[in-house]
């Protein structure tokens, strides 16, 4: 198969628009409130820009590195220790809202759970690449290639961030099936999981509080109900061409956290269903781009790279569009590439250098 001359442009072109219209979404999401709490409606603009601008020069680095040096059992082994550490050190930080998800230095912040999904993805490409013909090795091959996952996952229940969790469940899950894992060890790991799950959802107050909510918002519209509710609404006002840019009205002290988990409902709200599809649309190229990449690599490697990346991103825009709109119980799941973020933003933009990377070998 011939070489690429150069990365697939198209893909390169859906995460630049990706990023530039989150820029434009969080300053106007972010401008009143911005303005009310920092005397300046630019703060989370520009502190998203300096995070963009250091993603961007990331991908474009990582894009020009031949993803083969990553294959390396050195560089994966050091990832998932350096994670790890990560993942265990954020508990010596302070608290904030009685979790332990960022390391913080004055102004900015780093959440290593953001950064537990491409080491996850980065370690299952090495692992699997030579033991696709030995996934019927329940001890020797599934075991072995859950067990670090499993760990971060726990690490990052302990914070508590169920959301980041389910995404790396997800992630691993689809990995395995897609290196040829028998349907039934997935179901006896989702029968393992369900009393975590249970407890975590039903046994944890505030999680339950939420998902009565989710089941019957209206029950309590100023509390528990609250985000659901404000959610809905500024999808519904927005109709088909919504209010307009920066006209939006949810935004303004109405819908908690519109830059961040609740941005697509504002999106909703300013630009109606039309914008909410042009999203989407994107979103929908970039995983036919990634996955034609999986589709199209002849070395196990650069596909279970490249459908690992693409499927992280595609389960977060999932769940977060799916919260918005009710379908899903409130979690905090930002919208890749879009909600404000630094760590989040970084991360993604750096894994896309590599998928882009693995393009260069693609027809």
């Amino acid at each position: 198969m011939a070489k690429r001359v150069g990365v697939d442009k198209w893909l390169f072109g859906v995460v630049l628009l990706l990023v530039l219209f989150g820029l434009v979404t969080v300053f106007s999401t972010s401008a009143v409130m911005a303005k009310s709490s920092f005397g300046t409606p630019y703060y989370f603009m520009i502190r998203q820009g300096l995070w963009a601008s250091a993603g961007l020069a990331a991908l474009v680095v990582l894009m020009r590195v031949d993803y083969r040096r990553y294959n390396d059992r050195r560089i994966v082994y050091a990832a998932l220790g350096v994670t790890f550490i990560l993942l265990v050190g954020v508990f010596a930080m302070r608290d904030s809202h009685n979790t332990h998800r960022w390391f913080r230095f004055g102004f900015a912040s780093f959440q290593p759970s953001e950064l537990a999904k491409p080491t996850i993805v980065l370690f299952l490409a090495y692992f699997l690449q030579t033991r696709i013909h030995k996934m019927d090795d329940w001890k020797g091959t599934v075991m072995r290639a859950a067990l670090p996952p499993l760990v971060f996952i726990a690490l990052i229940l302990k914070e508590p961030d169920l959301g980041t969790a389910i995404v790396c469940v997800a992630v691993t899950a689809l990995m395995l099936y897609l290196a040829g894992m028998d349907v039934k060890y997935l179901g006896i790991g989702a029968l393992c999981a369900t009393p975590v799950l249970y407890y975590m959802l039903f046994r944890v107050p505030w999680r339950r509080a939420r998902m009565l909510a989710f089941v019957n918002p209206e029950a309590d519209p100023r509390g528990t109900g609250f985000h659901i509710l404000q959610s809905l609404i500024a999808v519904g006002t927005g109709g088909l061409r919504g209010l307009g840019l920066m006209e939006g009205r949810q935004k303004l002290f109405y819908l908690p956290e519109p830059h961040t988990d609740f941005i697509f409902a504002s999106v909703c709200e300013e630009l109606g269903l039309i914008g909410a599809i042009c999203v989407i649309g994107l979103f929908v190229a970039l995983g036919y781009r990634g996955f034609r990449a999986a589709y199209l690599s002849t070395d196990p490697f650069a596909r279970f790279l490249a459908f690992g990346i693409t499927s992280t991103v595609l389960i977060q825009a999932f769940f977060n569009m799916s919260v918005v709109v009710a379908l899903l119980p409130t979690k905090g799941i930002t919208l890749p590439f879009i909600s404000f973020g630094g760590t989040s933003l970084f991360v993604m933009l750096a894994s896309m250098g590599v998928l882009l990377n693995v393009t260069r070998e693609i027809d």
